[in-house]
């Protein structure tokens, strides 16, 4: 139309983003429904639910939830630029959660009780899990890489590293406490955990990058063999761990030498094998696919060239591979990194073991000890091999 500027024809052609409108709006819900924070004396006795209100009152309220308000107003006329203003403020609201805490422990814990105990409440784990959900369909809403999504939560994980861990603020922080307490063994078992999935998954590559060239070579082999790892990878782990048991300590019973590398039917070698069988069914048919659906057109181009079977494989079908490659290396990761925890149950050491803790004490504190670093790990490994996956792709490096 004449007379309409571009601007004015984007803002008009701009639709509201019913996904972020629902966010926002079930975050304000939740943060005025559900409680806040709980408060104990001691460890012992359970908390009493306290709400938003009882944190700050209305005033603090009010601040507390304006950038959400905002950020659901703009949600209503999605541009880009809105988008864009949209990410800042959840961004600085998954900031601003740890000092909400500190707010609490401030305003309800008294330093009478040096026993007491200031808990997350419901509230904030589902409007952290929105906020969440939030930045996820702002990073996919604008196109953005997985390395620049990744930049966008830098500043909340900063802030909790900050308030949570390194600052005194905190000290009545029941999740804060439990750290404290158990730090020594904390740090052990986070290098217990890296130690088993590094290790399982460096084995699983070897192996499932080797059974993927033999079934490549041998195409009759390629039936079996995928039932075989598809009836593997059906079996619960608990189940697999048990299996394993008699087996691996009839070895060491009857083979000294094995029980001096550590061997047992409990510890970590249940544990490895475990996860090695369950890393072989993406890893080998993630590499199977990858290497068979490289373009025939540029094999026949590298063997018109001259280039001999070793090196169509290494200069040609494996770089072109590697990123389907490196996505099932990022799903056997995710999966490592979860199933290991429950390794804890037949000694291998890790996360787990302040999971399965805390529920036999009733302490859900120390549960949240093991299973949050355990999801932290998750996320991190999926954002850092999907970007590099990405980073692979013809033209990603761009």
């Amino acid at each position: 139309m004449a007379g309409v500027t571009p601007a004015a024809h984007s803002m008009a052609s701009a639709k509201a983003n019913p996904v972020l409108v629902f966010l926002m709006v079930s975050s304000v819900m939740a943060w005025l429904v559900l409680s806040s924070v709980s408060v104990a004396p001691n460890r012992i006795v359970p908390g009493s639910s306290v709400g938003v209100f009882g944190v700050a009152g209305w005033p603090g309220v009010v601040l507390g939830l304006l950038p959400v308000i905002i950020a659901g107003v703009l949600a209503l006329k999605s541009s880009r630029r809105q988008l864009v203003v949209v990410a800042l403020l959840v961004v600085l609201t998954l900031a601003a959660l740890p000092l909400w805490l500190a707010l609490a422990a401030h305003n309800l814990v008294s330093p009478e009780l040096p026993g007491a105990r200031l808990g997350i409440g419901a509230g904030i784990w589902v409007v952290l899990f929105l906020l969440l959900l939030s930045v996820i369909e702002v990073r996919t809403r604008l196109g953005l890489s997985r390395w620049q999504g990744g930049l966008l939560l830098l500043i909340p994980m900063m802030s909790f590293s900050a308030v949570l861990i390194a600052t005194p603020w905190l000290d009545s922080l029941a999740l804060r406490r439990e750290f404290v307490t158990r730090s020594d063994a904390f740090y052990t078992a986070i290098g217990e955990h890296l130690l088993l999935v590094s290790a399982s998954v460096g084995c699983g590559l070897v192996i499932g990058v080797t059974l993927a060239l033999i079934m490549r070579h041998w195409p009759r082999l390629r039936g079996p063999g995928f039932a075989l790892l598809n009836f593997l990878q059906t079996i619960p782990s608990l189940a697999l761990f048990g299996l394993l048991i008699a087996p691996l300590a009839w070895l060491a019973a009857n083979h000294p030498w094995l029980a001096s590398l550590g061997i047992s039917g409990i510890g970590w070698a249940p544990a490895l094998l475990a996860l090695i069988g369950y890393s072989l069914l993406p890893l080998v048919r993630n590499t199977f696919v990858a290497l068979d659906d490289v373009d025939p057109g540029v094999i026949d181009a590298a063997r018109g060239m001259g280039m001999t079977s070793g090196q169509v494989f290494r200069q040609v079908r494996l770089p072109l591979a590697l990123p389907v490659l490196l996505e099932g290396i990022r799903i056997t990761t995710v999966q490592a990194i979860g199933l290991a925890a429950v390794a804890a149950l037949i000694g291998a050491g890790g996360l787990g073991r302040f999971i399965f803790q805390g529920l036999g004490q009733a302490a859900m504190d120390l549960v949240l000890l093991g299973a949050l670093p355990i999801l932290i790990m998750a996320l991190l490994a999926d954002a850092l091999l999907g970007a590099l996956g990405e980073w692979l792709q013809p033209g990603g490096a761009a």
